[in-house]
């Protein structure tokens, strides 16, 4: 194995498990900030037990993810400095307000919501959280802005063989971001959702699994419960978050959609070789391919047919018609040889692959079926959140451990829609790290193939290294998360607020017989960290 191919190894490995905290972190910290608000205004304790609950799974998440990101800082440095060195000066704008702005406001203000509890006042508290969160919203946007030039570079010139920024604002609105960040943010409700319900299933399976609640005979549910954090608002906790979880689960999906299909259309324009590979579309056509059979591991895709495909859906997608031709593989290799040439030069900087032949195909098993699982585990997800809420009309769930299992494992399928759509969004644009831009208005000359981009002075031994090592940090941090998490699930609202464990319950009003405790946040013990524990 090359050098190259252990340093993408090693980097897809750490970004993707480093992205299955992001969008958990980003959608859920969305959900908790509502629910303090609702919290705030209405002063229900449903919604201060929810915000307690979900706000302790989200502070997990969120410290998980920070350790896990800030390897993606040194990677850049340890295994790709040819490639620091050339989107350096576009790449340091982005990333100094990611990093200074972003998330030292997100930082900042996350721990004065972390020790305010009962000593910041009720507002300032609740502005402390929504600061945190727009602050995380905001350092994604930042990082898919530097994402977006690798897609599609715009606002430099070449000085030197090196890209220098010389339109900061085209940068930042570059129209791939543009469409990129609000696909994003969909995609993290999507996971949010799809949390909230689940684990929410499983707390209202359990309250009848246990006695607590009883369904009558007219299928509508009887709410019991004992004194303290299993009471008659754990029932509204969980019920409202399950309710909440299905519709922003189906909010999502839709957003995904609409913003998915305007990123088709760019594709189009600016990748057409993903796109092409992305459908295993050998030919120029109009159709989408539901499913083609054949060798796509090949150079050359065309042994690969399509048994089911629907007519004029493809054109739709890339050009909003019906009719357009879009171009397959075998128009495109030649257009791209003649554009960026046949073989990479003979430049002691692309190290064993100088002067090697360029594939411009990307690898079609990873783009055909990324694309399809994509949209699959995303609708999926949005079908299942549809019937959960046609099941929780009556105000509870069915009795089915089964079931309730399925709605836990359930939680998984955004995240793989997630994981798809990078790998695919990645993966797609090989052989470059930084795509050409074929926009007549674009600038064409700025790309960079994948192979110059490796540090020359690593060695296969040392990536291999840092990969094994890595990878084995990064799989106890997953079992931190995971075992921390399923205790805090399982532990409920009391697991969040330990005075409830102390017979601190509803008072028939929805509120809280401890009027104090509810107004000072539930907190009764003096201990500034008792939360953050």
């Amino acid at each position: 194995m090359e050098a190259l191919e252990i340093a993408r190894w090693q980097f897809g490995i750490t970004t993707v498990y480093h992205f299955v905290m992001v969008p958990l972190t980003i959608g859920l910290g969305l959900l908790v900030a509502v629910m303090q608000t609702m919290w705030f205004r209405t002063g229900q304790h449903q919604y201060l037990r929810m915000t307690k609950f979900w706000g302790k799974l989200f502070l997990i998440n969120f410290i998980v993810g920070v350790a896990t990101g800030l390897v993606q800082e040194f990677q850049f440095g340890m295994a790709w400095s040819e490639y620091s060195r050339f989107v350096g000066d576009v790449f340091g704008a982005p990333l100094a307000m990611e990093a200074l702005l972003a998330f030292f406001v997100e930082s900042t203000f996350l721990g004065l919501w972390i020790f305010g509890w009962d000593r910041l006042p009720r507002l300032l508290h609740l502005l402390s959280l929504w600061a945190a969160v727009l602050a995380s919203v905001f350092s994604a946007y930042f990082i898919l802005v530097a994402n977006s030039w690798m897609q599609h570079p715009v606002g430099v010139e070449m000085v030197d063989g090196r890209p220098v920024m010389v339109d900061v604002w085209a940068v930042f609105t570059n129209n791939t971001a543009l469409v990129a960040f609000p696909h994003t943010l969909f995609g993290c409700l999507a996971v949010a959702g799809a949390f909230l319900l689940g684990i929410s299933w499983y707390h209202l399976w359990k309250r009848r699994h246990d006695g607590l609640d009883t369904v009558g005979p007219d299928g509508r549910v009887s709410v019991g419960g004992a004194p303290g954090a299993r009471d008659a608002v754990d029932h509204r906790v969980w019920l409202q978050s399950a309710r909440a979880g299905a519709v922003v689960a189906m909010i999502a999906f839709a957003g995904t959609g609409i913003t998915g299909d305007l990123q088709g259309k760019l594709m189009f324009d600016q990748q057409p070789m993903k796109m092409a590979a992305a459908e295993a579309a050998c030919h120029d056509g109009t159709g989408f391919s539901i499913l083609s059979i054949g060798n796509l591991g090949a150079q050359s895709c065309d042994d690969i047919t399509a048994v089911i495909e629907v007519p004029g859906v493809l054109s739709f997608l890339a050009n909003g018609d019906f009719t357009t031709e879009v171009k397959g593989v075998n128009t495109l290799l030649p257009e791209y040889q003649e554009k960026y040439g046949t073989h990479l030069p003979d430049d002691p900087k692309y190290g064993e692959l100088a002067g090697t032949e360029i594939d411009y195909l990307p690898v079609m098993e990873v783009t055909y079926w990324g694309f399809r699982l994509m949209i699959g585990f995303g609708a999926l997800a949005a079908v299942a959140a549809a019937a959960a809420l046609w099941v929780l009309r009556r105000g509870t769930v069915p009795a089915s451990r089964p079931l309730m299992r399925l709605a836990v494992l359930g939680i998984l399928a955004p995240f793989g829609a997630n994981i798809a759509g990078w790998v695919f969004t990645e993966m797609g644009r090989q052989p470059f790290v930084v795509a050409p831009n074929p926009d007549p208005t674009g600038i064409d000359g700025v790309f960079m193939f994948t192979a110059a981009a490796v540090s020359p002075g690593v060695s296969l031994a040392e990536l291999v290294t840092s990969l094994v090592l890595l990878t084995g940090v990064y799989a106890a941090l997953l079992v931190v998360e995971v075992r921390l998490l399923v205790t805090y699930v399982r532990g409920g609202t009391a697991a969040a607020m330990p005075e409830l464990a102390h017979g601190a319950g509803d008072d028939g009003h929805g509120g809280s017989d401890d009027g104090d405790a509810s107004r000072r946040g539930g907190k009764d013990d003096g201990d500034v960290l008792a939360f953050a524990y």
